[in-house]
């Protein structure tokens, strides 16, 4: 494992097992409600987080990327995982046909692939989880928590935590 904390709310991740053993981490905070807006391009591993949430929440399941499906629904663990992958939607009225604001804070967490462009349509409370692959190396990502609202900032102090308890 080679998960490194690299300041309050940044972390390194060298493989994609780092990437979903991170997921996997931060699980046992999320809660009833809670929304992650997943950013990052292409491949930088956003359901490999995905995958690692399910798992630390006790879904044995698998996870694959529902951009055709558009959701994906993951309730054998502790609380229910809705993972919507957004990328396909040109327009906020699409969203409708998602299902999405059947789930959208209320019961279970949502993680949004993609989520970033429909931000202000969807909720005010979230956590963006911005996934970046490093420049010189395609395997390390930088992962970066920005909190919007105060559910958010608990979840990533908590978070931060779990991390900082893990590597100690």
């Amino acid at each position: 494992m080679s998960l490194e904390r690299l300041g309050v709310g940044t972390y390194k991740t060298t493989c994609a097992a780092d990437t979903e053993y991170f997921g996997e981490l931060i699980a046992p905070c999320l809660e009833d409600g809670d929304v992650l807006i997943l950013t990052g391009g292409l491949g930088v591993g956003k359901t490999h987080f995905t995958k690692g949430v399910s798992c630390g929440l006790g879904d044995g399941h698998m996870v694959t990327s529902p951009t055709f499906a558009l959701m994906a629904v993951h309730d054998q663990g502790r609380i229910p995982l809705f993972h919507f992958d957004l990328y396909r939607l040109e327009h906020a009225y699409e969203l409708e046909d998602t299902g999405i604001f059947d789930v959208l804070g209320y019961e279970g967490a949502c993680l949004l692939e993609w989520g970033e462009q429909f931000q202000d349509e969807l909720t005010d409370e979230y956590l963006s989880v911005t996934l970046k692959r490093d420049e010189g190396d395609s395997d390390v990502r930088t992962i970066t928590l920005e909190a919007h609202g105060d559910r958010a900032m608990e979840l990533s102090h908590l978070i931060d935590k779990a991390v900082q308890d893990e590597l100690a």
